[in-house]
């Protein structure tokens, strides 16, 4: 019997405060995991309008009582008809700093959406709060606005070309006019369109999107203006229910999103090489810890590119399968992703992963909603861009989390594009190779390796000098950050003793 520490308080971690305030708003209301993960989803697209919006996708892994652990698909759809001339599809640069990056945005970008067909089946399924209390709280932040924190004052300026890129967009952002200074930490956003959009969408259902006016103006001006979505790609969107993948990992059971997507199988691939590398007795941020990091990684990465050798991992039969099956690989987005984990009094749970790319830089007119840019994700497109295989689930790197661990359940998740699988690997290894508490787990230093590229956080009292050295010389690209970063993505946790929000993201977590 699973008995969770604690079995009478609920843990909500998000990456924001007022998405934790509007998911804990709901549990002291007596509304349960189900219900809280929708509140707080629909708050963070106030609060996190760049990597949440009621225009993207998303998986949520839930489970109430000791019961098996279903995952919910809401991710975005390919068109049901590829458009071949004439596409409003183009790059835009992301400027990080040391690095920049290329997005494409526009029409031409847009997926279907899932987020709002999937909260519902949500709600209808989990929940006991009627919608309109549930999103009662995103609707009051919508109109009274946010203080626009540090990461999302970060995550403006790195995508300023497309908050610029329409009045709609930039209105959504606090601009009245696309030449106006962007919004610094600090200064209130508000969206008073999508508070009004979302009272009115709750009080009469999805098909009020899906089937009505939203949808007509998504499809009328794709039309006119060179997208591929038309109305019935709106009309046949449905959220999916799917048992999830589960693994062992020592000891632990694990679960997460099963294929079509590809984050479960990712972190199922690595700590299952990371069990066959790292001995018993390692010591943390020691040479060997980091070389058996750095070859689980690099297999995993050998089998998500050459699905052909799965032999490089000693898996279960069913994961080796599943893994067959995606042959050819599904269209795979990645990017700009925020996460939620809650732990209501009962013990039920719910991780929920929640994404829009970067935005297409398109507003469905009189909604604040901004659409997302799946398709103009250059992971999708390996071949080039625009050879998407049309009405297909699109796969993606994002992977909510269970472990079962000493008696308790503790879910978790991760923004950060393709290091959403290195965190959650690192964080599982820690938690249950060198027994940390949550928050030593999260705020532990992580690597990532991306080709020939490798990163690391040198932060005080992490990895050895030997570890260090090994890690500069092996690799002639290689960047050592000196803090906690959000590249690294943002691993946010509940059910153990405490919830945990991983500041690399501005997480914040809260219990009662």
């Amino acid at each position: 019997m699973l008995d969770n520490p604690g079995n009478s308080r609920w843990q909500v971690a998000s990456g924001h405060s007022d998405t934790t305030r509007s998911a804990e708003a709901i549990l002291e209301a007596g509304g349960n995991a189900a219900d809280a993960a929708v509140a707080g989803a629909l708050a963070a697209c106030v609060a996190e309008p760049l990597l949440a919006t009621l225009g993207g996708g998303g998986y949520a892994l839930a489970t109430t009582g000791n019961g098996s652990p279903k995952v919910l698909d809401f991710f975005t759809q390919t068109p049901i008809t590829r458009l071949a001339d004439g596409l409003d599809f183009f790059p835009i640069t992301g400027d990080f700093g040391p690095d920049t990056q290329e997005f494409h945005i526009g029409l031409g970008s847009m997926a279907t959406p899932g987020v709002i067909a999937g909260l519902f089946e949500l709600n209808r399924r989990l929940g006991r709060m009627p919608m309109t209390e549930v999103a009662a709280p995103a609707i009051d932040l919508a109109r009274s606005g946010v203080l626009i924190n540090p990461v999302q004052a970060y995550t403006l300026r790195i995508l300023e070309p497309i908050v610029r890129a329409s009045p709609g967009s930039a209105r959504v952002f606090g601009l009245d006019a696309l030449d106006q200074p962007l919004l610094e930490a600090g200064e209130l956003l508000s969206n008073p369109d999508y508070g009004d959009y979302l009272e009115t969408l709750v009080g009469q259902g999805p098909d009020f999107f899906y089937r009505g006016g939203a949808a007509a103006g998504v499809a009328r001006d794709c039309l006119a203006g060179g997208g591929h979505l038309r109305l019935e790609d709106f009309a046949g969107y449905q959220a999916c229910w799917r048992d999830a993948l589960d693994w062992t990992y020592r000891d632990c059971r694990l679960y997460s999103n099963p294929p079509p997507a590809f984050g479960g199988m990712l972190v199922s691939l690595a700590t299952t090489a990371l069990e066959g590398l790292l001995s018993a007795g390692t010591d943390f941020g020691s040479l060997a810890h980091i070389q058996a990091l750095v070859e689980a990684f690099q297999r995993t990465e050998q089998a998500r590119v050459r699905l052909e050798r799965p032999e490089l991992f000693s898996c279960s039969r069913t994961l080796l399968a599943s893994y067959r099956n995606l042959v050819p690989p599904p269209p795979v987005a990645t990017r700009g992703t925020t996460h939620i984990s809650i732990r209501d009094r009962a013990g039920d749970l719910v991780a929920m992963t929640l994404s829009n790319g970067e935005g297409a830089g398109y507003v469905i007119p009189d909604t604040g909603i901004m659409m997302n840019n799946m398709l103009g994700e250059e992971d999708v497109n390996r071949a080039g861009f625009h050879q998407w295989p049309e009405n297909r689930r699109m796969a993606s790197m994002m992977a909510p989390v269970l472990i079962e661990l000493a008696g308790q359940r503790i879910v978790m998740g991760s923004g950060g594009s393709n290091r959403i699988r290195t965190a959650l690997a690192q964080v599982i290894s820690n938690l249950v190779d060198f027994q940390m508490a949550p928050d030593e787990a999260v705020m532990a230093p992580r690597l990532h390796l991306e080709g020939e590229r490798m990163a690391f956080e040198q932060l005080p009292g992490g990895y050895g000098a030997d570890a260090l050295a090994w890690l500069q010389g092996q690799w002639s690209d290689h960047r050592a950050w000196p803090e906690a970063n959000m590249y690294f993505g943002g691993v946010h946790l509940a059910g153990a003793s405490e919830a945990f929000g991983d500041p690399r993201r501005a997480g914040v977590a809260s219990s009662g």
